[in-house]
């Protein structure tokens, strides 16, 4: 892995593949470094964010690289269940990419363990790692102004739920009337990394 200084109190680290980055995850979150207050993972990065008033950039650092990451690691923060009614716009659309029945792509889906790996593009917003083999879905030639809050999306090897109505070219597949994102909610967002999700149809 690569570790790069990130502003005075925190370090980038790089590293090769996903799996990588869950790995590292994961042992950061088991097993806290000292003057380490928050770990951010990415798709290929993991942000390792310091109080230098406990410990110095060098000495995370040295730190970090005596940590074994583990390989295979999913799974640190719990299982989310997720009813999906998937009548979802593009769902006849990746039944044909994969040349399958619709029923297929659902059968697929639900049947698939999947991890939240990281979040971005939007608060609450999980991208979510299927277990075994990757899937490869390419996104929407031309994106969506209006996503709706709830939408269940497929793009790249990923799937996710769009947290609030916004833009998007992810492949729609059905929606889920829970509120992924409330920020009335401890914790706000059901999404988080390492969060174990099981996608249930439902009519």
């Amino acid at each position: 892995m690569r570790v790069l200084p990130s502003g005075s109190t925190a370090l980038l680290v790089e590293v090769e593949s996903l799996d990588d980055v869950l790995g590292l995850y994961a042992a950061l979150v088991d097993e806290p470094l000292p003057g380490v207050v928050d770990v951010v993972p990415a798709a290929r990065t993991v942000l390792v964010v310091t109080d230098p008033a406990v410990a110095s950039l060098p000495d995370v650092e040295a730190s970090l690289r005596r940590v074994r990451p583990r390989p295979g690691s999913r799974g640190t923060g719990g299982t989310v269940e997720l009813p999906v009614h998937y009548d979802g716009a593009d769902l006849a659309d990746v039944a044909a990419l994969w040349d399958v029945a619709p029923d297929d792509v659902v059968a697929r889906h639900t049947g698939t363990g999947w991890t939240v790996a990281f979040c971005g593009f939007a608060p609450g917003f999980g991208y979510c790692t299927p277990d075994g083999e990757p899937w490869d879905v390419p996104r929407r030639s031309t994106p969506r102004t209006r996503v709706p809050a709830g939408a269940v999306g497929l793009a790249g090897p990923f799937s996710g739920v769009y947290p609030r109505e916004s833009p998007g070219g992810w492949q729609l597949i059905g929606r889920t009337d829970v509120a992924v994102l409330d920020l009335g909610r401890d914790p706000a967002a059901l999404l988080r990394p390492g969060v174990r999700v099981r996608f249930v149809a439902v009519p």
